[in-house]
Order: C-alpha cells, then structure tokens, then sequence
C-alpha cells in the first residue's frame, strides 16, 4: 500500500512522537499467572519427545520469549519457527538471525502456516507426532513496550490493555517506522499522529458512530458522536490482517534500542 509521492515526501518530513506515554501502566495485571505453572508442566512432558519446535509471532522474534526456556529444554534439540512471516517486514531479517544466533539459537526457520505447502509436509516424510502444549510467556514482561508489543500480536485480552491505548501505540509505531498503509485503506487525507483523530475518520468511514445525550442550557440534546472504541478495535483487526501492510514491531531493539520503560 503506497502513499503518492507527495503525500509519502509530506508524512516523511512530519515530526512524529518520539517516544510513547509508557507511565502508570499496570502490565503484570495484562498477562495471565499460570504461565510458571504451565512450564512446569512442559517439563514434566520432555521426556516424551525428541524435539522441541518453538512457534513465535515473526512480528516480535525478540520480544516475549521466555527466558527460562532454553533451560528448561536440556539438551534436547531445539527449533524456532518464527510464524506469520507474510505480516512480518523482514527487511533486516539477517540481523534477526544474528541476534537469536547470539542467544544460541542456531536453527531458526521463517514461516507462514497458513499458506506455506511444506508445512503439511513435515508430519508425513518421516512420520511424526505432534504432542501440542500452550503458549507460554515470560514469567515477568520485562518492560510496558515490550508488553505492547505483545498484546498487538493478539497474546492478551485487548480489553485488559484497552483497545484505544493499543490504537494508539500501534499508530506511534506504524509512523515512527513510516509504514503509511493506514493512510491509504482508510482514505485519509495524510498521515497523521492524533490517534483521536484517525480514530474519528476511521469511525466516520465506517459508519461506526452512536447517538449521545448531551445536557444543554434547553435540555437533553441527541447528538452523533464516533465511537472511538469500535474505531479501536477495527484498527487493531485490520493491522493484525495484514491489511496495513507488514511490520516489524522489534526494530528498536534490531537498532539497538532497548524498550522503554523498563521495570525494575
């Protein structure tokens, strides 16, 4: 999804937020707490298996994954398969794999199980059993970003985090990296970083509006009002798609950047 000339030159030249309002956010109350449970439980299973394939969103390859992983694995041999590959900007791709080499992770594949042929061809030549587990996440989110990230990847409950905070986040991230594809599926005018504002013309494209009662010096007045949370939640669905284009959330940290807000 491309921007004209002019309108891509305009929003490359805006002066973006750079940075996002990371205080008072309560992250251990987003994330379920059964997670060290659930990894116990994974343990108890090792001994069952040859193998350990280890599935993650290729939006975040570095953000989430549970350090206490490798070591619960032994030695058994480990792969990691970064999914969802087509949502994915995979333009620094080599410095994904340098990073996760570093962290000792050697057998890395990119992928797309929804469309990707070899994948049904894993189980049969030679035969193999699946024994499926849950997801499992750090124990601890080692920063508010970080568990921004996350929930814009669908790993939580969008009401717990709310889903005009992560609109919001969402479209910080998308202009600081200049991914303008919203511009063009909503038919704005330009990019623009006042959420308030593209959650308006989001509503007003879409018919998602609601009748409210405001209390005048006459009386009760009725009147349309766009309804942000519906704009929200359409935002959100649309980018996770792939209808915005593809996006790579941990490009701050492949920069060199570590998530903001760390918590103690």
């Amino acid at each position: 999804m491309r921007l004209t000339p002019r309108a891509l030159c305009s929003a490359a030249q805006a002066a973006w937020r750079e940075n996002f309002p990371l205080c008072g956010r309560d992250v251990a109350r987003w994330f379920p707490g059964h997670m060290a449970k659930g990894l116990k439980k994974m343990q108890s299973s090792l001994k069952l298996v040859d193998c350990i394939i280890e599935v993650h969103d290729a939006r975040i390859p570095l953000s989430g994954r549970n350090p206490l992983f490798q070591e619960t694995l032994g030695l058994k041999p480990h792969l990691l398969v970064l999914n969802k590959m087509d949502l994915a900007d995979l333009t620094e791709q080599q410095k994904i794999m340098q990073h996760l080499e570093g962290e000792g992770l050697k057998n890395v594949i990119f992928t797309n199980c929804v469309k990707d042929e070899n994948v049904k061809q894993v189980s049969e030549r030679p035969l193999m059993f699946l024994l499926d587990t849950p997801g499992v996440l750090a124990p601890r989110i080692e920063s508010v970003e970080t568990g921004l990230k996350l929930a814009l990847c669908g790993t939580v409950l969008d009401h717990l985090v709310g889903e005009e905070t992560m609109a919001d986040y969402l479209l910080y991230t998308l202009n600081k990296h200049q991914r303008f594809g919203y511009v063009q599926h909503y038919g704005l005018g330009s990019a623009c970083d006042n959420v308030e504002r593209v959650l308006k013309s989001v509503a007003v494209k879409l018919g998602k509006t609601q009748k409210v009662k405001v209390l005048t010096g006459t009386g009760n007045v009725n009147i349309i009002q766009p309804n942000y949370p519906a704009a929200a939640r359409d935002f959100l669905q649309t980018f996770r798609r792939g209808l915005l284009g593809s996006v790579m959330l941990d490009l701050d940290v492949l920069r060199g950047h570590p998530p903001a807000e760390t918590l103690p």
